[in-house]
């Protein structure tokens, strides 16, 4: 199927990480088990499948979803809801839930994703944002090696500082991903300094890449998204908030309607779906890490830069590789969406889309339009030309995705 030197590359890679592989599936194992154990002591049951409509008053199937996301996520409770349209509106709900006029959002780990500029606004804007609600906005960059300022923390956190914020994922910036262990140490130290601060987390692409979640380790609000690492593949829209009951329930009055919160709802058939993800997930979500961790390889030996290194701890799904030109970089996401089940005709070109800052191109031939537990990659086009791998519902087309992204390039002349 592919040529000589790429069949060799391939089995190149695939030697040297035969070992870190072993790791990944420990990880599966442990997370998998603690899923099921969530499932039996909530006792869950086909009915808990059915739909509801309307106003979904008293659908069990909902109300346990809830508990058995609490119990996942080591939080006391949940709102796991197919009404939020994206990570961005769950991880906005939330926010809003819990931010009042003159309260401050302090981000301490950087600038945060494209999609969330829009969100945090600018005073007055007239769009709806946090500052255009009087909402007080700041954010601290990290240092050089990519780790948190903490003198700058201590400085800049006062007595309006409401909500320190934390992206778990590196979004569009060439940075490691925060791992479990490191945002426990970010909330203890912003805990001693003020007890009260509410430490937030946005979770997208890390669930299940660990053994524990942010959550289990002091975290006391955290947001993610249904089609990303926990929806499984199956999981048709929707997202999540665990944390502690206040601040999930005053998210929830967000939701909806204040005195209303996760009380209504109708789940409108996709229950099922929900609960079946979540089932997967831990399983899908390790694919994918091996996934990465093959491309990682694979274009390392070619003498291309990637963040992480296939031999790094991982702590979410995402690849980062480095290169010299835009044709570069436009070639290889083009080569994963010709290696798609669905789509694969289509050649993705960049576009202005959405929440974001500069052109985008996406590899998107996807089941759940957006879903990106299933393989993609996307890149803004600007310099530093990078591309973000991510997803891959078996490592089979992970492997695919990849080699056919080498032929793509190889085709066009762009790889010596």
């Amino acid at each position: 199927m592919f040529n000589e030197r790429i069949t060799a590359w391939m089995e190149l890679a695939e030697q040297r990480i035969e070992g870190k592989f072993k790791e990944v599936e420990r990880i599966i194992d442990q997370n998998q088990w603690k899923v099921i154990r969530a499932f039996q002591k909530h006792k869950v049951s086909d009915y808990h499948f059915a739909g509801s409509t309307g106003y979904g008053y008293n659908d069990r199937g909902r109300e346990v979803l809830d508990l058995v996301y609490a119990d996942v996520f080591g939080a006391e409770a949940a709102l796991v809801r197919p009404h939020f349209v994206s990570g961005t509106h769950t991880i906005s709900t939330a926010l809003f839930g819990v931010l009042r006029p003159g309260d401050e959002l302090l981000m301490i780990t950087g600038r945060p994703y494209d999609t969330l500029h829009k969100v945090i606004g600018h005073p007055q804007d007239g769009k709806g944002s946090l500052q255009d609600w009087g909402i007080i906005y700041n954010e601290v960059a990290l240092l050089e090696d990519g780790s948190p300022d903490y003198e700058t923390i201590g400085s800049s956190i006062t007595t309006r500082t409401k909500v320190i914020g934390i992206q778990r994922s590196r979004g569009y910036s060439w940075r490691s991903s925060f791992n479990v262990s490191q945002i426990e140490e970010m909330t203890r130290f912003v805990k001693e300094l003020k007890s009260d601060v509410i430490v937030f987390v946005d979770n997208c692409y890390g669930e299940f890449t660990e053994l524990q979640e942010p959550t289990e380790v002091g975290v006391d609000l955290m947001a993610g998204s249904l089609i990303k690492n926990p929806g499984g593949g199956l999981a048709a829209t929707g997202g999540y908030i665990v944390g502690k009951h206040k601040y999930v329930e005053l998210a929830s009055f967000r939701l909806t309607a204040p005195g209303i919160g996760g009380e209504v709802g109708a789940m409108l058939d996709t229950t099922r779906g929900i609960y079946q993800g979540l089932f997967l997930a831990p399983h899908l979500v390790g694919q994918a890490v091996k996934g990465s961790i093959f491309a990682a390889a694979v274009f390392e030996q070619l003498g291309f830069v990637t963040h992480p290194h296939w031999n790094d701890k991982r702590t979410d799904l995402i690849q980062a590789i480095k290169f010299t030109s835009a044709e570069h970089l436009i070639a290889f996401v083009q080569g994963i969406q010709q290696a798609s089940a669905i789509d694969a005709h289509v050649v993705p070109e960049p576009w202005a889309m959405p929440g974001y800052e500069h052109p985008v191109i996406m590899a998107a031939g996807t089941f759940i339009q957006g879903g990106s537990l299933e393989l993609s990659a996307d890149a803004p086009i600007r310099e530093p030309y990078i591309a973000y791998m991510q997803g891959g519902l078996t490592y089979s087309h992970c492997k695919l995705g990849v080699l056919t992204a080498l032929s793509s390039m190889m085709e066009q002349g762009l790889l010596k």
